[in-house]
């Protein structure tokens, strides 16, 4: 009786088991592949910002995707965070619309794993104003707007100081603050949003404004910025990224090659007109 007790037992187990692998799906179970294959019918969704990351990506979308084997979806959004948040948790496949400096920090600060796949452009940080036409006529006791964020706000510091604006600590660089400030020759700062700069423009006496926000505040940064970026050797390329582990995504190594395509590169130009620089290429 205890030997037909544990035959019983025995095959009962067995039947368990094989029911367990039935139901999550072995290396043989064709189920278990599935969603990764069926992932290269799917499209792509990428986050970006509406100009240029937007632009660009929907010129690829109207006329090179599609010969490409690409099916591309672009989600429009007009925040800094929000991009690399729905990266993360996988609601986008992809964002296109943040540097490397950027990326760098809203990892460190958010836990997450977001990785660069292609360098694409490069928007110039410009300081705008309404009234003023040179930098040499920025006078003690003005007010200037200038970015929020980290990265942005050290960078428009930097930008002011090499426009003999202020004076900075030696070393920070662009990852000056307002606190690393020796010598303000009498300015005043106001810290806004990167996206609610240009708005402030008719509230203070100049700006420092993100390219893509100056561009759709219909402000020409090659034309009418008071002072601008040098784009030589600057490390804020944009560029396309995805949550680290899907850097080899068919889809992603597809829409990369088209971004960094001969037709991306002329459209890019011909469109910005100095406003927007390729970041690849010849361009480089």
């Amino acid at each position: 009786m205890r030997k037909n007790i544990k035959l019983a037992a025995g095959i009962a187990a067995t039947a368990a088991l094989a029911l367990g692998l039935s139901a999550c799906g072995t290396s043989s179970d064709p189920s278990s592949s599935k969603d990764k294959a069926g992932a290269a019918d799917k499209p792509l969704v990428v986050a970006a910002s509406p100009t240029p990351h937007a632009d660009i990506l929907n010129y690829v979308k109207d006329n090179l995707a599609e010969k490409a084997g690409l099916k591309l979806e672009v989600k429009e959004f007009t925040d800094y965070v929000l991009p690399n948040t729905a990266t993360e948790s996988g609601q986008v496949d992809a964002n296109f619309f943040q540097h490397k400096p950027y990326l760098d920090d809203f990892n460190k600060k958010n836990n997450t794993h977001i990785v660069p796949v292609v360098n694409v452009h490069l928007e110039p940080l410009g300081l705008y104003s309404k009234n003023i036409k040179s930098v040499k006529d920025i006078k003690a006791g003005q007010t200037i707007a200038v970015p929020n964020d980290t990265t942005n706000g050290g960078r428009a510091l930097q930008l002011l100081a090499e426009n003999g604006l202020i004076t900075v600590k030696p070393g920070v660089g662009t990852n000056a603050k307002i606190s690393d400030i020796t010598d303000k020759k009498g300015l005043e700062f106001k810290e806004l949003e990167a996206a609610t700069v240009p708005r402030a423009l008719n509230d203070v006496d100049a700006a420092v404004i993100n390219g893509n926000y100056a561009i759709e505040a219909k402000l020409s940064p090659a034309k009418d910025a008071i002072a601008l970026e040098k784009a030589d050797g600057n490390p804020y390329a944009n560029f396309l990224a995805v949550k680290a582990g899907n850097e080899k995504d068919a889809r992603v190594q597809k829409l990369a090659e088209l971004l960094n395509s001969p037709e991306v590169k002329k459209y890019i130009e011909e469109t910005y007109k100095g406003s927007v620089i390729p970041a690849f290429g010849a361009a480089q």
